[in-house]
């Protein structure tokens, strides 16, 4: 049965008022959380915070630590850095320039080594650092005199000792290099590059044996720098130790990754051990890492060579003459390639060009005697 609504007195509905609160509610929350983005659209965006840059100084201390770890791409970073907000940190361009000088790039380090001295020409550590970007760029007698100038400048500084004795050893002057390489050792003989000097001493005289244990000793101080696993790896070559030789190779390679030199060194070592596959992985790596490395094409190719793989031995010869100019075993290797894969008629110019650097090419001759 249908029945109608009463009608008249009685409470009135309470559900109108729920629903108004409830409405009220949610357009509060909804101002409430969106009160940013309407603020914005009302004044437009605040700035963003920018980090604060740090000091130059504090780049150099950054750099600092990361070179004591090894880092060495990152601590050239942070110097570069230095010297961006401070062009004349000598500190910066010295340290920088050491490590350029580690990773065997004597040429570019002598340029920041020249500026750091210009910035502070009273810096020891700048005077000693020029030293050795010198010495390792063959300027040995201009490195004496920075040296030197180091150890006027410091008498107390094992470092510019240690730059003496290495200058000096170069210089043809053994008992003046072990002099100076004495006196460093006295003055700071925790300082893992004072000890490699005296190593490198020793190999100078031939006494490998003393030689390696003083390289063992920078390790100990500081076990992070490849050039110290470069120097062992040398010296247990000269020995014939085939073994430790390749060990410390490698862990030059797992200390600076990064370094064309050290996967050189590593795959030059395979190279004449026999091991041609291993060697031209590590050199394939090397010309990745520094596509300007002349030395590496060429052995390379070389190693390609020695695979029978003349294909690619050839463009690897070619780039090696392209950037370290006309080479009599280049041109007679090319050769060679040329006519082992049946095309002496490409051949026959590349005896001839070993035969104009050098009339007397043995090599060459022979060549010439196979493709006529």
């Amino acid at each position: 049965m249908y029945l109608e609504p009463r009608r008249g007195g009685g409470r009135p509905a309470l559900w109108p008022w729920v629903f108004s609160v409830m409405i009220a509610f949610g357009l509060a929350w909804y101002i409430y959380t969106r009160q940013a983005a309407i603020m914005e659209t009302v004044r437009g965006p605040l700035p963003t915070p920018t980090p604060t840059e740090i000091s130059a100084a504090q780049h150099v201390a950054h750099g600092d630590r990361l070179f004591e770890r090894g880092q060495y791409t990152e601590a050239m970073a942070a110097y570069r850095r230095a010297t961006e907000l401070a062009p004349t940190n000598a500190a910066a361009l010295a340290r920088w320039a050491h490590i350029l000088v580690l990773r065997h790039r004597p040429a570019e380090a002598e340029v920041l080594a020249r500026r750091a001295v210009e910035a502070d020409s009273q810096s020891a550590e700048s005077q000693a650092i020029l030293g050795i970007a010198l010495d390792w760029n063959g300027k040995v007698v201009e490195a004496v005199g920075a040296c030197l100038r180091a150890t006027n400048l410091a008498p107390s500084y094992g470092l510019g000792y240690a730059c003496l004795a290495e200058a000096y050893g170069d210089q043809g002057r053994p008992t003046d290099a072990m002099r100076a390489a004495e006196r460093a050792i006295e003055l700071d003989p925790e300082n893992p590059f004072v000890r490699r000097t005296m190593g490198y001493m020793y190999e100078l005289l031939g006494r490998y044996n003393d030689a390696i244990r003083e390289y063992q000793v920078a390790v100990e101080l500081n076990p992070n720098h490849a050039s110290f696993y470069l120097d062992l790896g040398r010296n247990y070559r000269v020995l014939r130790n085939a073994e430790q030789s390749t060990h410390y190779f490698e862990l030059a390679t797992l200390a600076d990754p990064e370094e064309a030199y050290v996967h050189a060194q590593l795959g030059w070592n395979y190279f004449a051990l026999g091991q041609y596959h291993s060697a031209a992985s590590e050199l394939k790596k090397t010309v990745e890492l520094d596509p300007e490395y002349g030395r590496a094409y060429g052995q390379l190719a070389t190693t390609y060579y020695f695979l029978r793989n003349y294909e690619d031995a050839i463009p690897n010869y070619l780039r090696a003459i392209e950037l370290d100019g006309p080479s009599e075993e280049y041109y007679y290797s090319i050769g060679f390639c040329y006519a082992f894969i049946g095309q002496c008629d490409e051949g026959l110019p590349w005896f001839e060009k070993a035969l104009e650097v050098n009339p007397q090419s043995s090599a060459a001759q022979q060549g010439l005697n196979l493709c006529r």
